[in-house]
Formats: C-alpha cells, structure tokens, sequence
C-alpha cells in the first residue's frame, strides 16, 4: 500500500494524523506581519516526506469512475489555480465539456476585470527596448553619472536618471581633493529613524499638493521638484498606502513606470522582475483565462529561464508574453522553436557565447589556407538542456557526442546586442560549418537531414571546406524539429503532464495513450489535454483530490476559493518567496519541481496556516477579508448545503445567531454553546465552498477542537474568521 503521510496536524496541542493516500490502490476517494498564532496555541504542523514502498501489483486496479459533479471538481481543481465559489455549479449547468472548449480558445473569453488589474503593471507590455530604457542598470546609471552618456532628452525618462544618479553619488566615496577619497559615514539607527521620518512627513506634503491639483498635472509638477524631494516622495514606505495607490490609479501607465523606476535602488532594472511577479499572481487569481495560465505556468516551468541573470532581467517579460503565453496551447514543435529562438533562453543557458571552433568567427576561413584558428569554442549548456530536459528527457538515448554535436549545431543562435535589448539573431560567422551526423541522422547545412543506420562515437565535423551562410540556420531548425517529433519527447512531454494534472507518479497506461495521441497529432497541445481529460485514470476516484497545491497555486486557491481581490500583489509575491518559490526566480533549468515531497514539510505548512489566519483575520498588509460574503455565498449556491461533502453531525437547520446580520443574509455561526449546529452548518458550507473534496473526521474533529478554545467574548464575525482560516489550512485545502 504506497500512501503519503501528507501531514500531522497540531493545534494547541491537539496532533490530528492526516494521511493522504496517493495511489490507486489506497484511495476511493514570509509574511508581511509576525506569524500569529492559532487560538489555543502556537500553529504548527509536521509533515513525514518519506514514501512507504509499494506493495507489487499483479493485476491493474480497477478504477471508479468520478460523479458528474465530481468530474467538474476535478477539472476545475487541475486546469485553473482554484476554483471560485459557485464555479462547480455554473459549469455543471454549461456542461464540463463546454466550458473546457471555451477555455481553448482564451481569445474568446471576456476578461476586462483582469485586464484592468494588469494596468497597474505597464511593464508586462513593454518591449525590450523599452523596459532597458525606463529600467537603466547601475551600469548604465554610473555612464550618466560619469557623464559618458548624455540625460535622455525625455523629461519623464530625464526624472528617473536625474533620481537614479543622485542615489548612486550617495553610495559612492567621498572625493577629497587631491584625489583620494574618504568612505562616507554609515548613518547611526537614530540618524535612520529620524531620516525616515522626515521622508515620511516631505512625501505626505508632496502628496497633498498633487491630490490638489488636476490628475494630468500631477507628474509633470513631480518632476520639477528637487531630487531630494522626488527621491522622499517615491521611496517605499515613506506615502501611506492609500495615498500611493490613489496617486498611481490616476498616473498614466507611464507616469506609473516612472514612479516606479525612481522608487527603485540604483538599478532600477529589479523592478521589472518585482513587477512582472506582481502581475504573474494577479492574473492566475483573477483571470477568466484559467487553462491559458495553467499552461503558461507549465511551460515557463519546463522551459525555465532566471530572470536575474544578466540582461533576462529586460528579457523575460516578453518571453513569457510572446513566446510561453503565446504558444501554451499550440503546437509543441512552435513552442520549441519560439523558446530556442528567445534572447532569454540563449543569454540564460549561454548560447549566445557559443563558437564553432572552426568558424570565421574563431579565425578560421576556408579561402585563406594560412588562416590561424584560435582558441574560442562551443559552450554545450543548451545543447545539453534541450535534450535532458526540453524534448526526449534524460532517459532519451542519446549520447555526451550528440550533446556536443548538436551544440556544434546551434552555434550562431545568439542575441543581437543583449546589452541593448536586441533580438535574436542568426550569425553565420559563428556557425560551425558543414553537415553533421546526430542523433540518427545526417544534417546538411541547409537543414537537409537523412536517417543513418551507424552508431556515430565522435565528432563527425570540423573538417569541411564550406563556409557557414544565413541558410544554415536551418540546420538547427532541423534538428530541434527531429526532437519535437521524437518518440521520446512525445513520452517525455506526456509523462511531465499527467504528472502535473493526474499523479506525481503518473500510470503508465496513460502516458502511453498520451504519447501515441502527441505522435499521431505531431504535438498538438490542445488534442493531448483532451485525450488526458477524457481519460479513464483521470476521471476516477484513485486520482481526485491526491494533487499538492505549490506555493503559488495555495496563494492563488485561498483567494479565488473565498472570492477575493488581491489588494497587494506585492505582498503576495513576498509571501510566495518565503514559502519558498520565489518567481522567475528558479536557478538551476529544471525549474521548480512540482511533486509532493518537495513541498509539503513542518515549515511549509506552518507558513501556510499562519498565512491563512492573516489573511481571514485582515491582518495581511492591509488586504481586506470578508467571511460573511463567503459563506453567503455558499449558502445562496444552487446546491447550498447539499452538496455531497459531508458533515461531521447531521444538521437538520441552520441556527442563526440573533445578533449578526451579514450581507443581508442571517449568520449562520455558533451559537452560545461551543460546536453548536449553527458551527456546524458553518463549517460545512464553507468546506464545500473552498475545498469541494471529502473532508477527514480527524480535520473536523480538531476543527471543533479550535472552537472550544474561543473566548466567550468571540463574535459570530470571528468565529467565521476562524473557521475560514482553519479550513483554509487544512490538510485537504492543500491538495486540488
């Protein structure tokens, strides 16, 4: 019997073991504030990684199949970051299969509310070019400086640079005047407070000035003020919240990058990446587009980039724009080719430094017989990479001579310019010349390729006479599409995807029927989603519910699941680094690893239960938090109460407090006796509402447990508060 201990639960001193059964055949069914601590007792939580081993298995389990209602759970679960309240129910009226059809086609899908949300963060639409400009490196901020280049003639850009240069002169060392220079000072802690304090009080004056006059005033009369002062009024921290934010609501999206880009250290440029996270996490909460961004999610994960790294920090919003987002649901071989022809792949796995070692571009040229070959040379990382971890895995047959080759091959893929946001550029004159054999086939320069039956055991190039032309870029072409049609990448792929949306040790049988659906389709994306929700493993039993939510989907599920708007982006993506999934942030090309046992442990669960006391109680960065909408939400759902999650004790009515009137619905609450009916039907509405899976009698039983320890003083309002939080960090509300 192969099962997940996925978490022993302590509250207050109560331990509640909650072991989750992951296979078939188990189952039928960084904070903003200080942590705070559960009522009863400090949270914490212990969670065992270690897998039992599985007993042999003679014969396939027979699988149960899902209910209808179930099917919808289960979609809605793995092809959207949560679903919302009420969700199961419109799309079991519209019909599972219509609304994935829908999502299919994500054009089509109305989404203004998200869309106006994203606003607020211009840079995801900017180009390169653009965000290098409005976003300069302490590289180039010190050029200015150093009066090297001249101020852009832009007043807007002309701000930032005038702010950005003045916060690099105050970390440089004084300069006396014969030359040597003198470490400037550190101020004291008091010195600090005090500056703070005067920062605070200029940006709240200059605030008052701007709230008088006209909005499209407001920034040209911001940048005519001193620098010292631009730099109080946009330093963070220093304007009250909601004075920032009803400023930024009003500024043109490029007022807003302005501001942004002058509230920045030196280097403005982390901005973009800080940005780019902000808006990642509003548009999985809030978009309409659900399977768009699950799959934009997929995909940045497999073809990983670190945004961190040298100039990705200006490339990377428009790989995930116009080259993950834009591909997500087509076709794996386009996907392929649009990543191997991103500056942000080619500056993170260093391809742009590649040289053929018999190049024009290492000294090397055919029609001058005494030319001399220098020492530059091939980098391997993508050759390497595209195979172990892109296309056939590294389990995919091939060989340390097909890395090598195919890194001979690829050379000339690099970066017009990185320094200067250019594009992706084919060089001939760093392109290895000549026909190569890999990977089973001969390639020709021009990209004609033909099988060969011989084992190849060395390099089968470096001797041609051709010199390399534009044409041979096709060469690459070729054998990236000889991957994408592998037999191997089509297992690969298939195996990565029913690992995400069925299993973390994924059936076999399917991934099978998966690779054979990618082979006859040649990689269509969308044919072998369909064919993995229609399948049999995932519409059963042995597989609902038996996923581990990451950082990112447990952020995203707790505010789509208790239908709320995130206030605070900024927040959020800090809170996701602390659990330990820092987005863009992945270091190393395999990206996050996204089973069980790399997420669930003590300390994760213990940030995600405190996480979701702040977040219900109101006390996480000023995000707003309502229990009562919620569980009138539930309670006005088509199926209510009746839904088939059960309840620890039958309920024949809801008990209304006499004192609480919420949303213009009677609170359904405790009543004066702790574990009364009212706690219940609470309870077991806002279970169906967030969770929608069978919940344990040991989750409902500590549950009860936590509200015997409410003061009595407690309100109806903060038994909800309670409740939400407990379900929210819940052993179950961890799984999707």
């Amino acid at each position: 019997m192969k099962i997940w201990p996925l978490a022993t639960w302590v509250f207050g001193g109560v331990i509640v073991a909650s072991m989750m059964a992951q296979s078939p055949q188990t189952s039928d069914a960084g904070m903003q504030d200080d942590a705070v601590p559960m009522a009863g007792g400090a949270a914490k939580t212990f969670a065992m990684k270690s897998r039992v081993a599985p007993k042999p298995v003679v014969k396939a389990a027979v699988l149960t199949p899902l209910s209808p209602r179930e099917r919808v759970q289960q979609m809605l679960d793995r092809f959207t970051f949560g679903p919302t309240p009420g969700q199961v129910d419109r799309v079991m009226v519209q019909g599972a299969d219509k609304w994935l059809e829908a999502q299919m086609s994500p054009s089509t899908i109305h989404d203004a509310n998200c869309d106006k949300s994203l606003a607020q963060f211009p840079t995801i639409s900017m180009s390169t070019p653009q965000l290098l400009l409005t976003f300069p490196d302490r590289q180039q901020v010190g050029a200015v400086a150093d009066g090297k280049v001249p101020y852009p003639a832009d007043p807007l850009l002309n701000a930032v640079y005038e702010v950005q240069v003045e916060k690099l002169m105050r970390e440089r060392d004084l300069k006396k005047a014969d030359g040597t220079s003198q470490v400037r000072q550190e101020l004291t802690d008091a010195e600090k407070a005090e500056q703070k304090k005067n920062d605070q009080a200029t940006a709240v004056r200059i605030a008052g000035e701007l709230f008088a006059m006209p909005k499209e005033q407001r920034m040209a009369a911001l940048i005519k003020m001193p620098v010292e002062d631009r730099i109080a009024f946009t330093g963070n921290g220093n304007l009250p919240n909601d004075q920032k934010y009803a400023l930024l609501n009003e500024f043109t999206p490029k007022e807003r990058e302005v501001f942004t880009a002058m509230s920045g250290q030196v280097s403005a440029s982390y901005s973009i990446g800080n940005e780019l996270s902000q808006a990642r996490i509003t548009r999985d909460i809030l978009t309409e587009r659900q399977l768009q961004e699950v799959m934009t999610d997929f995909w940045f994960n497999h073809f990983n980039v670190y945004e961190p790294k040298d100039s990705d920090q200006w490339y990377t919003p428009s790989y995930e724009r116009d080259v993950i987002r834009k591909n997500a649901l087509g076709n794996f071989r386009d996907l392929l080719l649009a990543t191997a022809s991103s500056p942000a792949m080619m500056i993170y796995l260093d391809n742009w430094l590649s040289i053929g070692p018999d190049s024009m571009a290492n000294g090397v040229d055919p029609s001058k017989p005494n030319s001399k070959k220098g020492g530059k040379g091939l980098n391997e990382n993508y050759g390497r990479e595209v195979m172990e971890l892109h296309t056939v895995g590294v389990n995919g047959g091939y060989s340390q001579n097909d890395v090598t080759t195919l890194a001979a091959i690829l050379t000339g893929w690099g970066v017009d310019r990185p320094g200067q946001g250019g594009g992706f550029v084919f060089d001939p004159k760093r392109h290895e010349p000549g026909p190569k054999t890999w990977f089973g086939y001969t390639i020709e320069d021009n990209g004609n390729a033909r099988p060969v039956d011989k084992a190849v055991t060395g390099p089968t190039w470096g001797t041609s006479k051709d010199v390399a032309t534009a044409d041979s870029v096709k060469q690459g072409i070729a054998a990236l599409t000889i991957l994408s049609q592998s037999p191997k990448t089509a297992h690969f792929i298939s195996y990565l995807l029913a690992q995400r949306f069925v299993a973390d040790d994924p059936p076999p049988a399917l991934v099978d029927r998966l690779s054979g659906v990618y082979l006859s389709s040649k990689g269509d994306i969308k044919t072998v989603l369909r064919a993995l929700i229609a399948s049999p493993e995932f519409n059963s039993k042995q597989y609902f519910h038996n996923k581990v939510k990451t950082p990112v989907e447990f952020i995203a599920s707790a505010f789509r699941s208790t239908s709320t708007d995130p206030q605070n982006a900024g927040a959020l993506v800090n809170t996701i680094r602390t659990m330990g999934m820092p987005l863009y942030n992945a270091l190393p090309p395999t990206g996050y690893y996204l089973t069980a046992d790399h997420w669930m442990n003590s300390s994760a669960l213990v940030d995600r239960l405190n996480f979701a006391y702040q977040l219900t109680n109101s006390k996480f960065a000023n995000q707003k938090f309502d229990a009562p909408k919620l569980l009138a939400m539930g309670l006005l759902a088509p199926t209510g109460m009746s839904s088939y999650t059960t309840t620890p004790k039958q309920v024949s009515a809801p008990v209304v407090s006499g004192n609480a009137k919420l949303m213009g619905v009677a609170a359904v609450t405790r009543s004066d006796a702790p574990g009364s009916q009212g706690a219940e039907v609470a309870l077991h509405v806002l279970e169906s509402t967030m969770i929608g899976a069978p919940i344990s009698a040991q989750t409902n039983q500590l549950i009860d447990k936590q509200l015997e320890q409410q003061p009595e003083s407690a309100n109806p309002t903060d038994t909800l508060n309670l409740l939400t939080a407990l379900v929210m960090g819940s052993p179950e509300f961890q799984l999707r």
